[in-house]
């Protein structure tokens, strides 16, 4: 702390520091301090500011604690498409007919699909066989229509109409949208044993 002496001279005693800016005199002192000792109570401005520094460096912390916890984590990311996620039995993706296991056509041409579809996205014509059994002669798709509600596969009584659990069939042209019978076919039996999985795990809630 820096003090300044304080001289006499003669009677009229010219004390030097008097003009001097935050001098301070002390009574019962020869000295006068030029630089006053700070009160003990911070002001309003000094609190925010230690407040607020106080958050920063918490926020800071918290920030770094998150990155450390996550660092020796299994990564939430996969190799697509040579790794794929699991999907849920009632994953609703491409549609398909299937068949019985003795390779009839499950579908009984009952039109419920059809009637019941919100997207008006199912064409079906019918006719009876030899036999008497009744059979679609068309089945169609307009796949960009579908809105993927699921309606179809929970109004059929035979499970002949599915939305299975293949998601990758995007197209360069409309036309190659438009499923007909034969090819809602070959995606039932190309996907005939995972369609039959999911429909034996959800078969509790169907």
């Amino acid at each position: 702390m820096s003090m300044v002496k304080i001289f006499s001279v003669g009677r009229n005693s010219a004390h030097i520091a008097r003009s001097t800016v935050g001098v301070r005199h002390v009574s019962g002192g020869d000295y006068t301090y030029v630089n006053p000792p700070k009160s003990g109570v911070p002001t309003w401005g000094q609190l925010m500011d230690k407040g607020s520094n106080s958050i920063i460096i918490g926020e800071i912390g918290r920030g770094l604690a998150v990155t450390l916890g996550h660092i020796f984590k299994e990564p939430a990311t996969i190799n697509y498409p040579f790794e794929k996620g699991p999907l849920s039995p009632r994953f609703r993706g491409e549609h398909a007919l299937r068949r019985y296991p003795s390779g009839e056509e499950r579908c009984i041409a009952c039109k419920l699909c059809e009637a019941v579809c919100p997207a008006q996205a199912i064409t079906i014509e019918a006719e009876e066989r030899a036999d008497g059994a009744r059979r679609t002669t068309r089945y169609d798709i307009d796949m960009t229509k579908c809105i993927y509600c699921g309606f179809c596969q929970e109004a059929c009584p035979v499970d002949a109409i599915v939305e299975g659990p293949n998601f990758e069939f995007s197209t360069e042209t409309h036309e190659e949208l438009l499923y007909n019978k034969e090819k809602l076919l070959n995606n039932g039996d190309k996907w005939e044993v995972e369609i039959a999985a999911n429909i034996e795990a959800d078969y509790l809630y169907r």
